[in-house]
């Protein structure tokens, strides 16, 4: 399994694959503008060729993903907020194509409390719609935009496996898939705190969404409770579900294909090199726990 973490791009896009070097990341994720405007960055092309290159010759960082804004909603009631999300998604993946990302990560948004029925076919319009804008702009093949599963609060779309099913099966776009959260998905209420647990919560992954549309993984320990319904990311093995946990999700034989891309917050500045190896360390655990044989030297709690 590839393992990397969310860096930063301040100082230009290829500063981010150097931090992403420096932490010793497989893979990295990064904004391709501010989370929280809306005024898209002005990313010069030489220098979205730039990246590209680097990213397709570096030796040790083999793939790139990117978070799309966190102010995009494409099931809010407002026509103008879901044409502004739409607009910059589309912005977004444009970017994200044109340094050669392998996907950009979306938070669906909130319909408020209207239900998912009232704004599916308002969601998968805009999906299909900020696609289509992207590749007419970047002149080539979209990269896949990935659907992140949602811890649940109040109306946030994405909060079930079945959510994320009927917005695909919706759609009916072979370029969307999917991101999965451990944080989230513990906070939605699935367990998978045991190698049983573990099991049964990619087999419902599996059977709603389809394990091929699977993507990547964001990896965070959780600092509420199962079933909490909150999004509180926390440092892996310092949280509720902690390292045994965590362990037995990583180790399942069907993710180990798919990059894990911690989103910890680390001492409040984001992912650490030494989260970057805890996170290999919990991976060789639960790789070792399904063949039988001692799990890996502890990290220690930090």
């Amino acid at each position: 399994m590839d393992v990397g973490a969310h860096v930063k791009a301040a100082g230009g896009l290829l500063a981010s694959l150097a931090r992403g070097e420096a932490l010793g990341c497989d893979v990295v994720q990064l904004f391709t503008q501010s989370p929280r405007q809306w005024r898209p960055t002005a990313h010069a092309p030489e220098a979205l060729a730039a990246y590209r290159a680097a990213g397709a010759a570096h030796g040790s960082i083999r793939a790139t993903f990117c978070h799309a804004t966190y102010l995009i909603n494409l099931a809010a009631k407002q026509p103008s907020l879901v044409e502004q999300s739409t607009a910059t998604l589309a912005d977004n993946l444009r970017v994200a194509t044109a340094i050669g990302a392998s996907g950009v990560v979306l938070h669906v948004g909130s319909h408020l409390g209207a239900g998912l029925e009232a704004v599916t076919g308002q969601v998968t319009t805009a999906l299909r719609q900020a696609l289509d804008t992207a590749e007419t702009a970047a002149g080539e093949a979209c990269c896949r935009l990935l659907l992140e599963n949602a811890a649940g609060a109040g109306g946030t779309v994405g909060r079930s496996f079945d959510e994320l099913a009927r917005l695909l099966e919706a759609a009916g776009d072979d370029r969307l898939g999917v991101c999965l959260d451990t944080q989230h998905l513990f906070a939605s209420g699935v367990p998978y705190r045991t190698v049983e647990e573990a099991d049964a919560a990619v087999a419902a992954l599996d059977r709603a969404v389809g394990l091929e549309r699977l993507a990547c993984l964001h990896l965070n320990d959780s600092k509420v409770a199962l079933g909490a319904n909150r999004d509180r990311h926390e440092n892996l093995g310092e949280g509720e579900i902690g390292r045994d946990g965590l362990a037995c999700l990583l180790g399942h034989p069907a993710l180990q294909t798919v990059p894990a891309i911690l989103e910890v917050p680390g001492d409040g500045d984001g992912p650490r090199a030494k989260d970057v190896t805890v996170a290999r360390e919990l991976v060789a655990d639960g790789l070792a726990r399904r063949a039988g044989g001692r799990p890996g030297r502890p990290a220690r709690r930090r």
